[in-house]
């Protein structure tokens, strides 16, 4: 922060300059006042010693005109080249206080309006951390000096869960999700945050955020994995494992929690078997598969970056999708695979439904439900697992 200032600095000096050279131009004029002034009462003084000179009769009329004229002559070339004194309305005390002020208000208003927080954490953060205190401590500063950035509290309330700090972080999550918006994920780390800050006491509260969590995303893993929590720690570890192998089929191959998580997995269906219990099978689920292409008149017409939804729908049941998927027009032909784990909603898989329809539809506003282009499939059962063909082929009506 010292070069900072220093510039600071250097600005105000500019500024003062600017008050401050007509102040001091001021003093000049009245030293050359002065120093006129001396000169004409020099003069005068000279002219009567002239004067007395010749009543006593030691200069003559002629001399008396001569010694005034040389007198003249010096008091002019004294004078010579003094410019005029300029008044000012203004006066000197107004500047002099002016050169006060402008220092102290410009610090003022820059402490008050500035961002000079800001600046000095765009510092820290240019240097690592030495410990997981310090980054805190930076994240706080962070989130004091932007209240308003979702992305700062983010990152303090997964600090806080790291430091054990569950009350801290599930206020701070619910401060994210209130400017962020309700995203999955951070529904799903406020419901964690607020499990633990409450002594890992089950709550409507919790089951709300983590039911709104999966609504929105089916495969969204915080929750997953609280469930998974909350069903062992209730003793219902059949559910425990349904959770948790949920949880573990998003996970890729390389995830290091895949072995931790596979270890919950078996201590829960070791309770469960020394209850008495058996270890029910892992559910897969309906699974279609569908090829997805476009006809020549529509691949003519579609533009590489317009929105293809992919989704199968109940023939016999609600409207709303069992299963989807999004890409783009760029991506056809694509084969792709709709399963319960695509639910939109947990009660409404492929699987609970006998018969459905395939649908993908071409949007460019990217709306699910509305578009340019449509291709439907005939009514077939969920179990169905050869490959479907979908052609958009239709104007979206």
């Amino acid at each position: 922060m010292i070069d900072f200032w220093l510039a600071a600095g250097l600005l105000l000096l500019v500024a003062l300059s600017f008050l401050l050279i007509p102040v001091l131009r001021g003093r000049r004029a009245q030293r050359e006042e002065d120093r006129t002034a001396l000169n004409v009462a020099l003069y005068q003084e000279r002219v009567a010693e002239l004067q007395t000179q010749q009543d006593e009769g030691v200069l003559n009329a002629a001399q008396l005109d001569t010694g005034r004229a040389e007198a003249a002559r010096e008091l002019l070339a004294d004078t010579e080249g003094v410019e005029k004194p300029r008044e000012s309305r203004l006066g000197k005390p107004l500047p002099l206080l002016a050169a006060f002020l402008v220092p102290v208000l410009g610090v003022a208003l820059y402490l008050h309006y500035g961002a000079s927080d800001k600046v000095e954490l765009t510092r820290e953060f240019s240097q690592p951390p030495v410990s997981m205190e310090d980054m805190i401590q930076r994240l706080e500063r962070a989130a004091e000096a932007q209240p308003d950035s979702p992305e700062g509290l983010y990152f303090l309330g997964r600090a806080y869960m790291a430091q054990d700090r569950s009350a801290d972080a599930a206020k701070v999550f619910e401060r994210t999700v209130a400017l962020a918006g309700r995203q999955p994920e951070l529904l799903g780390q406020w419901a964690q945050a607020q499990y633990f800050a409450d002594n890992k006491q089950w709550s409507p509260k919790i089951q709300a955020l983590t039911d709104e969590a999966l609504k929105l995303d089916p495969k969204e893993v915080t929750s997953l994995g609280l469930l998974g929590i909350a069903a062992f720690e209730g003793q219902r570890y059949q559910e425990a494992m349904d959770y948790w192998n949920r949880l573990l089929a998003q996970l890729p191959p390389q995830d290091n929690s895949r072995a931790a998580l596979q270890g919950g997995i078996d201590r829960a269906a070791q309770k469960l078997k020394e209850g008495g219990g058996a270890v029910a099978p892992v559910k897969v689920g309906a699974v279609l598969k569908v090829r997805v292409d476009l006809s020549a008149d529509v691949k003519a017409k579609a533009l590489p970056g317009d929105s293809v939804f992919i989704f199968a729908r109940a023939v016999k049941g609600p409207p709303a999708p069992l299963a989807a998927k999004r890409v783009t027009v760029a991506d056809l032909p694509i084969t792709v695979e709709l399963g319960d784990a695509d639910a939109m909603m947990p009660q409404l898989k492929l699987s609970n439904f006998p018969e459905v329809q395939l649908v993908a539809r071409i949007s460019r506003a990217g709306q699910p439900t509305a578009g340019e282009w449509i291709g439907r499939s005939q009514p077939l059962a969920s179990s169905t697992t050869a490959t479907q063909q979908l052609t958009i082929d239709s104007p979206d009506k």
